[in-house]
């Protein structure tokens, strides 16, 4: 048996009054929604007819998605009505493949249901999918009938039966919001394009070639495993392997790089041209790949620096430390790290963008994201105040750079000078490194300090759980290094806590050299860790993974400790804290996605076996995470 599926709320089509027009042919004013001219309504018993088109596609397998999961489900299907019944379908979701231009008829006779159990199953009220399946689904040419080479998913708003790379797209742009009024047009398109019709039937060339260049796009985008899975002999399109969120990051994808792929189209028409006469296939598509896995995302940080009492001085309670920055994260749509934006100030730290270059920029692939960092300065607050975005660190993988613009004056006091008074002038620190990401060793900061060069290198060493072990020098002298000095270590737990949220059950020691002479009580260095196991289910199979949750470190920084409101004499640490497996927040398949941080004045080693909590009554900072699926990220932005 499926599980009782979850709808989508029907989307509400206008009806447009259609005529027709010469010897019976269709006009180009063709009923929006796909409904057959007769405007007959569709009873439990009679068929569900429709085309799919690209050019029209024979052998495309068709279904109704009645259980809202965007692929083909086989039968006994159960299904919960709004009165809480529940009926099954024998056969499952209705289907077919569809014929000589692009005709299906889908038998569904098993939507009639017993007037005692509640009314019968409307077939226009879900959603119909086509897949075009690789050298099997054939496109209807003027040369003939032509295998497509990849596979791709189309599907259309409930109540349209024409399935095509246009109405995959109005549905999407409905989807996300693009249509929020009961009054807005959901075939409104793209220059004048209607979105829903048979663009064939009516000579549209103009929405032919942009469905064409569309489904070259999808068909670009459609994963690989997925494709050869089709190609095998016995493929007749029924296989499953999208994720229901993967079916809607296809689809968000679509809308997010329509426009750009029509005006390739355009383009190739160029002024006076014929949209009848573009070769679709020799265009040249935009490149986009998307992370179907659909990971969730570090989106942004409030950064809590500024004491509300005592004119800024830090550390200062919690309760009296108010928003100094904010953090704006952005992604492109496979993961990747594209820029960091602060309203306000950030601290940009060369440990951590070395843990981000290592992970090729795929925020995802580190078990932590982005561990905390804040900057003191009394100036990001007064900056926070000011209207736009104050600082930012872009990232150009392919040519190996980071840079970070600032308009501010909070990194004086480290010799990073602002590059203008508004972001977009030269950067003031680049960032750059040599070599395989996975392999990096060396990073190196260039800052531009009153017409000379300063360079800060970063070399990595051994690494643990994701924090790797470095140097720092700058000019060859060397400033600062972490190196472990020994293994992992585990320990007992101890009886009183082992229900704990969190508890250090492992540490590894280390030695921090440089800024001599150092605090007397800066010693027994250690990472903390919970690295205690959990189980969680994933569908219907529960695993088991670990925490290995970094809870704790040391460190020194003497220009953020010698800032004029800051008193920090014993050197600084940061205390990390995450979700309990219970809580709503908790990712079980990234269960190390810290929730808040904390950065106090270093109190030495703890006790492991431990609980580990933070009894600090004071703190120079506190770090606040938001993390979003990468579908709601994506579809934020169109919205």
């Amino acid at each position: 048996m499926v599980a009782a599926m979850k709808r989508f709320i029907p989307l509400s089509l206008s009806v447009l009054i259609f005529t027709l027009s010469g010897c019976g042919e269709e006009s180009d004013q063709l009923p929006v929604d796909g409904r057959d001219f007769d405007g007959v309504g569709y009873s439990a018993q009679a068929p569900y007819t429709g085309k799919v088109i690209d050019g029209y596609l024979q052998n495309a397998r068709v279904w109704l998605d009645i259980d809202g999961d965007s692929q083909y489900t086989p039968g006994p299907l159960t299904i919960t009505l709004k009165n809480g019944n529940t009926v099954t379908l024998p056969s499952g979701e209705p289907t077919a493949m569809s014929g000589a231009g692009g005709k299906f008829s889908l038998d569904i006779s098993e939507l009639k249901v017993d007037p005692g159990v509640g009314p019968s199953l409307k077939p226009e009220d879900f959603s119909l999918y086509a897949l075009a399946i690789p050298g099997k689904t054939l496109e209807e040419t003027r040369y003939g009938d032509v295998p497509v080479s990849s596979g791709y998913l189309m599907s259309a708003s409930p109540g349209v039966r024409n399935i095509t790379p246009l109405t995959t797209l109005a549905r999407y742009r409905a989807q996300t919001l693009l249509f929020p009024g009961p009054g807005a047009d959901p075939t409104a398109g793209f220059g004048g394009v209607n979105l829903l019709k048979d663009y064939i039937l009516a000579r549209d060339d103009q929405a032919h070639a942009y469905a064409g260049a569309l489904a070259r796009f999808m068909a670009s985008q459609f994963p690989e495993a997925y494709n050869n899975a089709l190609k095998q002999p016995g493929s007749d399109g029924t296989e499953r392997y999208l994720s229901v969120q993967a079916a809607f990051l296809l689809g968000v994808s679509v809308v997010h790089n329509a426009a750009d792929v029509f005006a390739v189209v355009d383009d190739a028409v160029g002024p006076g041209g014929s949209y009848a006469n573009v070769n679709i296939d020799e265009l040249i598509l935009p490149q986009v790949p998307l992370e179907l896995s659909d990971p969730v995302l570090l989106t942004s940080q409030r950064i809590f620096a500024k004491s509300r009492r005592n004119g800024n001085h830090l550390p200062a309670s919690r309760g009296d430390l108010v928003v100094s920055a904010e953090l704006a994260f952005d992604y492109s749509e496979d993961g990747r790290l594209l820029s960091v934006s602060a309203d306000g100030c950030l601290a940009p730290s060369m440990h951590e963008l070395a843990r981000l270059i290592k992970a090729d920029g795929y925020m995802a692939k580190l078990g932590t994201q982005w561990l905390p960092s804040a900057v003191l300065s009394p100036q990001s607050a007064i900056n926070l105040e000011n209207d736009g975005i104050d600082e930012r660190l872009t990232f150009n993988w392919g040519d190996k750079r980071i840079e970070f613009e600032t308009s501010t004056t909070c990194h004086e006091h480290e010799g990073i000078q602002a590059g203008s008074t508004e972001l977009g002038g030269p950067p003031a620190v680049v960032y750059s490194w040599s070599g395989g990401n996975s392999v990096l060793t060396e990073l190196v900061a260039t800052i531009q300090e009153s017409g000379a060069v300063r360079k800060l290198t970063l070399e990595l060493a051994k690494a643990t759980k994701d924090f790797p072990g470095y140097r720092y020098s700058e000019n060859g002298t060397e400033l600062e290094a972490l190196i472990f000095s020994e293994n992992l270590t585990s320990c007992t737990i101890a009886d009183e806590a082992l229900e704990a949220d969190l508890v250090v059950s492992a540490s590894q020691s280390y030695t921090f050299s440089g800024y001599e002479p150092q605090p007397i009580n800066f010693v027994d260095l250690a990472l903390e860790f919970d690295t205690r196991e959990f189980s969680y289910f994933d569908g219907a199979d529960e695993k088991t993974d670990n925490r290995n949750r970094l809870l704790r470190y040391g460190f020194l920084d003497p220009s953020m400790a010698s800032l004029p409101d800051v008193t920090a004499e014993r050197g600084f640490e940061w205390r990390m804290f995450y979700p309990k497996p219970s809580a709503t927040s908790f990712v079980a398949s990234q269960p190390n996605l810290i929730s808040e941080a904390y950065l106090n004045t270093y109190a030495g080693a703890g006790n492991c076996g431990n609980e580990f909590d933070d009894r600090a009554t004071s703190h120079f900072a506190r770090v606040v995470y938001q993390y979003q699926h990468l579908s709601e990220y994506l579809t934020g932005l169109l919205q």
